[in-house]
């Protein structure tokens, strides 16, 4: 399988690079960022320089830790980013890791700072520039800067500790508290000098920048060949579908006709037995009535369930969806060979935060779980990969779908995981399982739909938990599984909030599932965020 960066693929033009050091808020610098109009990317710490290099940034930001510079297991950085020439900023380990390795010293603080604090301007800075001299912003650390580099000043402090570092003649800032963070009320302004006034980045990042760059890049790489997409219904793999098909139509440019007539790309939506209610039936008609695409329906329901079969591990379960996924792909590519030509790519809408769950990135993050189409996909595959949304968050898909004159219908429609309903059955996989979840998840996404509040949640959703309790209904005893509800709100699905949904709402569904749910005599509601909690439960 191909291993290329995106960027490889698709063009940014100028960007920001974050080097990650393991912090939980480097998404969160990233999106702050790109909220400008400048494109960011992030990369592990221990990133080799020519791949930083290879991004073309106009700045490079280093991210927090949950380490210490002095520890032994530290995560490394290469030390000549430094010699780029490109403005570095700093945020709290960045701040650390910037003075340790440029010369200064670093040691345990005499008091920690977390939460919030108040910060003191002590010198001009263009990095300050616009704000008043005294900010309220978030902290999080347990070191301090004792010495600064040769050739750095202080800039801003704490009552306890340096809160900001400069050395303007090599355009090196540093601050100790998370400007990234909405608890930094002026945090956007400081990074919005950052990137304009110290980096000089222009606000190039546009949807249809994106949608005319993307086209053309897989013009160049398809060339006169086909490609087949997969599909699962959902806004990610639609919009990537509809970008692709726009650059495979035929040679006069003319839009995709009825049933993708005149497109050089195919559609495949495969039922893979865990699909919602009705699911492969309805999103076959969307896509061919609203998209216009060329959809090609496999119904592979016997051969994943059979595989499942047995199968309790999350990670499994979706290793396993996945490798079956590219088989019965590169299948339908072999029967479309036969009549139309050779078919050399796959189209997928994998996202960004999939990427960033499904691998460390080389660095100190961790795994949180392999997405299907990205840690779950074999190590080798005949089809090559195109993956145009590989660099964006779910709300950036969702505006490059408007730009594309795509229906709401399927833009609003909310995230559900390729895996489907496999890691929302907890443990084994079985017919009767998948059954019962079916109705309780219509039932809760019915009620969601019936009170207003579907396109104002971020997900919701019914679990299936393999806990068996007792009841009493009509007098008699009962002993079925127990469901629970999950209803979450999110900017990307990096993190996510539970929603207090109405008391009514939640009673509606708890009442219809239990009446109406045959084997399901008991509903709980989810009130976790993330983190600690992923939003899926497998």
């Amino acid at each position: 399988m191909e291993t290329k960066s995106p960027h490889n693929q698709f063009s940014v033009g100028q960007s920001i690079v974050i080097l990650d050091f393991g912090a939980q808020y480097t998404q969160l610098i990233a999106r702050r960022i790109r909220e400008q109009n400048v494109f960011s990317v992030v990369l592990p710490c221990t990133a080799k320089l020519e791949e930083v290099k290879s991004y073309a940034p106009v700045g490079i930001v280093l991210s927090g830790a949950p380490w210490s510079v002095y520890d032994k297991d530290a995560p490394p950085a290469d030390a000549r980013i430094f010699e780029l020439g490109v403005p570095v900023l700093g945020i709290c380990y960045g701040l650390q890791f910037m003075v340790h390795t440029l010369g200064g010293k670093v040691r345990p603080a005499d008091k920690r700072e977390y939460g919030a604090a108040e910060v003191d301007i002590v010198s001009d800075s263009v990095l300050f520039q616009g704000l008043a001299k005294k900010l309220a912003v978030w902290m999080s650390h347990g070191d301090e800067a004792l010495e600064l580099p040769p050739g750095f000043e202080l800039m801003a402090k704490t009552h306890y500790a340096v809160a900001g570092i400069q050395n303007t003649a090599k355009r090196w800032y540093a601050v100790q508290f998370h400007p990234e963070v909405h608890h930094t009320p002026q945090g956007t302004q400081i990074l919005r000098n950052f990137i304009f006034q110290i980096c000089g980045a222009k606000p190039t990042w546009t949807a249809q920048r994106f949608i005319d760059s993307t086209v053309e890049q897989v013009k160049q790489q398809v060339g006169s060949g086909r490609a087949i997409c997969a599909l699962s219904g959902g806004v990610d793999s639609a919009v990537a579908a509809v970008l692709v098909d726009r650059a495979l139509r035929d040679a006069k440019g003319k839009p995709a006709l009825r049933g993708g007539e005149g497109s050089r790309l195919t559609c495949v939506f495969v039922n893979n037995g865990v699909l919602r209610k009705n699911e492969f039936e309805k999103v076959q008609k969307v896509l061919r009535d609203k998209l216009n695409l060329r959809v090609d329906a496999v119904d592979a329901t016997a051969r994943f369930l059979g595989k499942l079969k047995g199968v309790s591990d999350p990670e499994k379960k979706r290793k396993i969806i996945g490798n079956e996924f590219i088989k019965v792909f590169e299948k339908e590519a072999r029967r479309i060979e036969k009549s139309e030509g050779r078919v050399k790519w796959l189209v997928q809408g994998t996202l960004y935060p999939d990427v960033i769950e499904s691998r460390s990135v080389r660095g100190p993050s961790q795994v949180i779980k392999s997405h299907h189409n990205v840690g779950g996909l074999p190590e080798k595959m005949k089809l090559k990969l195109i993956e145009p949304l590989k660099d964006l968050f779910k709300d950036e898909v969702r505006k490059i779908g408007r730009d594309l004159g795509m229906p709401e219908e399927i833009l609003q429609r909310q995230p559900f995981p390729g895996p489907g309903l496999a890691v929302r059955v907890l443990g084994e996989v079985t017919p009767e399982r998948l059954a019962l979840l079916r109705e309780c998840d219509d039932i809760v996404v019915s009620e969601i739909k019936e009170a207003g509040l579907y396109t104002k949640v971020w997900q919701s959703f019914a679990v299936l938990l393999p806990v068996m309790s007792v009841g009493v209904m009509g007098d008699a005893r009962t002993y079925a599984y127990t469901c629970a509800v999950r209803a979450v709100t999110s900017e990307d699905g990096m993190t996510a909030d539970w929603v207090p949904l109405p008391h009514e709402v939640l009673k509606t569904i708890s009442t219809r599932i239990v009446n109406e749910v045959k084997g399901v005599n008991r509903v709980v509601y989810d009130v976790t965020s993330k983190p600690p909690g992923t939003i899926e439960w497998e």
